[in-house]
């Protein structure tokens, strides 16, 4: 069983960039101990004047966009001109066993061999939004050592990933080729969060198909109001598989930090998130702290049978268990 490392110990090997160190003290950061709890949190503390210098990047987009593949060509582009990536591949867990499949870093192949890249595969476990729970901590960690982007890739598209905005500057919405039926598919509220739709796939027989979805698209989101960044989010094609367009789109990005720091909007987001941040802990730690109570898991147990016998409304078993715990501190 390795050692375990003060916080002196893990900060100087984050910030030098230690792998090793580094990949503990995220799964530190991810553990239920109360003890690994406190000693991530001053972690965190000591971390956060060395973070915050990266451009953010959640990447969502539906099954077999070729999400993957695309953060492989993605990454080896943006380590071309000198960038070090860190990669945030969230996968879905099972809801029974809380099992993971964790296979995005087996197709990544260039960036999981590139050492200025660095992969770090977490399971949801049902977490809304496709985001692992301590995405927020992992993210504030790879800044520190180093890394000047951070890429999210989350399990796939729906209203409920849309809690990926919170913790990025720049959402980018991948899409197949076949306008017609993914225009149908996807939800506006998707569309509506994006800062920029990439066509993917655009090469051999279906690149009339990408650029006809291009125009489609373009004028689809003409149709929608600005966002808070005051920027009409750009529609490009690209194929990862071939590499060609990934420049473009490190382009286009970089052009929208830049517009979006002079007019403010970068900076408020940013400040929005850490409150969305603040919100989520708080919210976690009061579920913790009512779950530790002596007889809380009982009652919500016998709570729980009562609604799924059809025996009570679940807001009168809420109340229930909310009573309990109110009467437990008092």
């Amino acid at each position: 069983m390795a050692r375990r490392l003060t916080v002196e110990e893990y900060l100087e090997g984050v910030l030098n960039g230690d792998r090793v160190i580094l990949s503990r003290a995220i799964t530190l950061c991810e553990s239920n101990n109360l003890q690994d709890r406190a000693l991530s949190r001053e972690l965190l503390r000591q971390c956060l004047p060395h973070a915050g210098k990266s451009i953010r990047v959640g990447i969502t987009g539906v099954p077999g966009v070729g999400k993957s593949t695309f953060i492989d060509a993605f990454g080896m582009e943006l380590i071309s001109l000198g960038y070090p990536v860190a990669v945030l591949a969230v996968d879905p867990s099972s809801s029974k066993t809380k099992g993971s499949i964790l296979g995005d870093k087996t197709r990544m192949n260039r960036l999981a061999h590139a050492p200025q890249a660095y992969i770090r595969p977490s399971p949801s476990s049902g977490t809304l939004g496709g985001v692992a729970s301590k995405t927020k901590e992992t993210m504030i960690l790879c800044e520190a050592a180093g890394f000047q982007w951070i890429l999210v890739e989350t399990v796939g598209v729906g209203q409920s990933e849309i809690a990926v905005r919170h913790l990025v500057d720049v959402f980018l919405l991948l899409m197949l080729p076949n306008a017609g039926d993914d225009l149908q598919g996807i939800k506006k509220g998707i569309m509506e969060m994006a800062d920029l739709l990439v066509i993917n796939k655009a090469d051999g027989e279906s690149m009339e198909m990408a650029n006809r979805a291009k125009a489609l698209y373009s004028q689809a989101l003409r149709l929608f109001p600005l966002s808070e960044s005051g920027i009409r989010p750009q529609v490009l094609t690209c194929s990862a598989l071939q590499s060609r367009g990934i420049g473009e789109v490190v382009a286009t990005m970089k052009a929208f930090q830049q517009q979006s720091q002079r007019n403010g909007s970068w900076t408020n987001q940013r400040l929005q998130q850490e409150v969305h941040w603040f919100e989520s802990a708080l919210e976690g730690q009061m579920k913790e702290m009512m779950f530790d109570k002596e007889g809380m898991r009982t009652e919500y147990a016998k709570q729980k049978a009562a609604v799924e016998a059809g025996e009570t409304l679940p807001l009168e078993a809420a109340k229930a268990v909310i009573s309990f715990w109110v009467s437990s501190i008092s």
